[in-house]
């Protein structure tokens, strides 16, 4: 059986190790590069400096993006002008620049995947909520999240409000007219569901979503513990790429 070659960006990141350990664990994969801004080893395992040279040289099917906000989007073009496939962990891309990947890739004719979360549990939690967001007419998140996360509110906030709005057979009710004591006290908002933000040490990855009829409230949950959850979703994104044209946009698809 041919193994499928991979690539890790940010490889010397918590998500990069992580990633690097589960891509030279799985027997149908093997790890053609790691690359990091920061260069070094990883291991026994050379970490390189150079995206664009570690594309040309080592040519991988697949390349995981696991870094900066403000990186992904240039690793990303890279990577699909050198015909391999993103699986981009990293958010903070806007709908423009997720329709500008789409295209180059069906120009190159390959595929990718932008996936807020690669926890089978919380891409489950988005499709429930989406199933929720039918029903209940008001919604809330609360997104929680380690101290060292760059962008908020989270990428999994923002698709979780998406697929609930999706999925809406009726209009967001609003509450009473509302006055913020404190301004942004009731977070940010995308078309009427409320998300909040928390930064703190101690966590790693959780979501609520929380929704409210009258006489009754539903409550959906999930929590990564640690950066082992993610690989699962990570390890199966690889395998799946490989059979899309154009820019797929969360996980779910690929379950």
């Amino acid at each position: 059986m041919e193994r499928i070659s991979v690539g890790v960006v940010g490889a010397l990141g918590k998500m990069g190790r992580e990633v690097t350990g589960a891509v030279l664990g799985a027997e149908d994969l093997r790890l053609a590069a790691a690359v990091d801004v920061c260069g070094g080893e990883l291991g026994k395992l050379k970490v390189e400096t150079d995206l664009e040279k570690t594309l040309e040289e080592k040519k991988p099917q697949v390349v995981i993006d696991f870094t900066r906000p403000q990186d992904v989007f240039a690793n990303a073009k890279l990577i699909i002008a050198h015909g391999s496939r993103p699986v981009i962990g990293t958010t903070g891309l806007d709908p423009e620049q997720i329709a500008q990947l789409d295209d180059l890739a069906r120009r190159k004719e390959i595929g990718g995947l932008i996936a807020p979360n690669f926890a089978i549990g919380a891409v489950l939690m988005m499709e429930f909520a989406k199933i929720a967001g039918r029903h209940f007419p008001s919604a809330e998140i609360i997104e929680l999240h380690h101290d060292k996360k760059l962008d908020a509110p989270s990428g999994t906030a923002i698709k979780t409000a998406e697929m609930i709005v999706e999925g809406r057979q009726k209009p967001a009710v609003s509450g009473a007219s509302e006055v913020e004591k404190i301004e942004g006290v009731r977070g940010g908002e995308l078309a009427g569901v409320h998300i909040h933000s928390v930064r703190m040490p101690g966590f790693v990855a959780s979501q609520e979503v929380i929704f409210g009829l009258p006489g009754q409230t539903l409550t959906i949950r999930h929590d990564s513990n640690d950066r082992a959850s993610f690989m699962p979703g990570v390890l199966l994104a690889v395998r799946k790429v490989l059979s899309v044209q154009g820019i797929v946009y969360g996980l779910e698809h690929f379950l």
